[in-house]
């Protein structure tokens, strides 16, 4: 879709601003078209239709909606965020919901729903508000509990028996129980591990650019030394590019689901017009208010904190995101910001192949320790695989 910014003008706007009003983020005082709904469009003078306006007010409430849901705050309206939006507008019991392999439901509802699942002691899958194989299993394993039709269909008898129950687990996420158990149950070593690299942009795409260098060509180098070193220590690594492609983020994520992957890293840099933005960041899937990949903060935590520990760049911290390429994948995803290209202090570290290779020796650090008991991890910054 296009996307929508600040003086953009048209039906799509409107849509956009009648979101917003739904979910009380944009006023409606009827003072002006951009205030109101698409059917309250006044007629000027002249017989012509007023149009609704992409205003400053609108742009605000847009940036709070992308803050509070986890999206890139930029005010503007792009596939994600519209999708965003309209899945905000559903609560629970709005829709029947049901597992559709070919056009999977999506919304706030189905967030409710696979919270509700949780809480009751049944595994939904991730909290990720898409009514997937793992929400209809839970879903299933509930309703043959209650004496239900156990068809995966959340309709008005089941609504009722998920209203009628009190919390069964209580203190904590029992998502991280489940996932970290997985993890450590499943053996210390790499080997038949299958961990997916995704080098951002690609092809047509450089990225940020830098003089002659561009963040394609930068991460694409550091997914190969991170491929060599874990395909070393026994893992199967896929990258998701070559060196001249440029896969769309559903075919960045479909690739890897399809791989059915263990672990899925992208790689990225960053840019910012502030003098002193500089660093390295983590983002994992989560909205901000409890539903996250539990495993997937793990991984961005010690990942982060691995290259730090190692390069000695500025440590940005870890940050949940609803982007679609965590949200998507089937299993523990993170996107890491390796530095700023923009920032003259990262942008030579960048440059530097040993800088590259100790952020390679690093993200095999992260992905060793993410199989560890806690008893045997190392501290951070001190693993290596001769330790093993």
């Amino acid at each position: 879709m296009q996307i929508l910014r600040l003086g953009d003008r048209g039906a799509a706007v409107a849509d956009v601003q009648t979101a917003l009003r739904s979910l009380g983020l944009l006023p409606d005082d009827g003072g002006t078209a951009a205030q109101k709904p698409p059917h309250a469009m006044s007629t000027l003078p002249d017989g012509a239709l007023e149009i609704a306006l992409y205003d400053e007010a609108t742009e605000l409430a847009v940036r709070h909606f992308q803050q509070n849901r986890g999206l890139s705050v930029d005010g503007r309206v792009g596939e994600e965020t519209y999708r965003a939006l309209n899945e905000a507008r559903w609560s629970l019991g709005d829709r029947l919901l049901r597992y559709d392999p070919e056009r999977p439901v999506r919304g706030d509802d189905v967030v409710n729903l696979q919270e509700r699942l949780h809480e009751l002691g049944y595994d939904a899958g991730p909290v990720d508000g898409v009514f997937g194989p793992g929400t209809e299993n839970g879903l299933r394993a509930f309703q043959r509990d209650y004496g239900l039709t156990s068809d995966g269909t959340c309709g008005p008898a089941t609504l009722r028996a998920l209203r009628q129950l009190g919390r069964k687990v209580t203190g904590g996420r029992p998502q991280l129980l489940r996932q970290s158990a997985s993890f450590v149950e499943s053996g210390p070593h790499l080997l038949s591990r299958r961990i997916v690299i995704d080098p951002g942009h690609g092809g047509s795409d450089p990225g940020i650019t830098s003089g002659e260098t561009t963040e394609a060509d930068l991460v694409f180098d550091l997914a190969s030394r991170i491929e060599g070193r874990l395909a070393a220590a026994g893992a199967t690594v896929y990258l998701t590019r070559g060196r001249d492609q440029n896969p769309t983020a559903a075919e960045r994520t479909a690739f890897a689901n399809d791989a059915r992957a263990d672990l899925f890293l992208s790689l990225h840099l960053d840019t910012h017009h502030s003098e002193h933005a500089r660093g390295v960041a983590c983002f994992y899937y989560g909205t901000g208010s409890g539903a996250s990949s539990t495993a997937g903060e793990e991984f961005a935590d010690l990942a982060r904190r691995e290259v730090v520990a190692r390069t000695g760049m500025l440590d940005l911290g870890s940050h949940p995101k609803t982007w679609d390429l965590l949200r998507m994948t089937r299993m523990p995803a993170v996107r890491m910001d390796c530095g700023y290209l923009s920032h003259p202090v990262d942008r030579l570290l960048l440059l530097d192949a040993r800088l590259r290779g100790a952020i390679a020796q690093a993200v095999l650090a992260a992905v060793q320790r993410l199989f560890l008991p806690a008893e045997a991890d190392p501290p951070t910054g001190t693993f290596t695989l001769s330790s093993l």
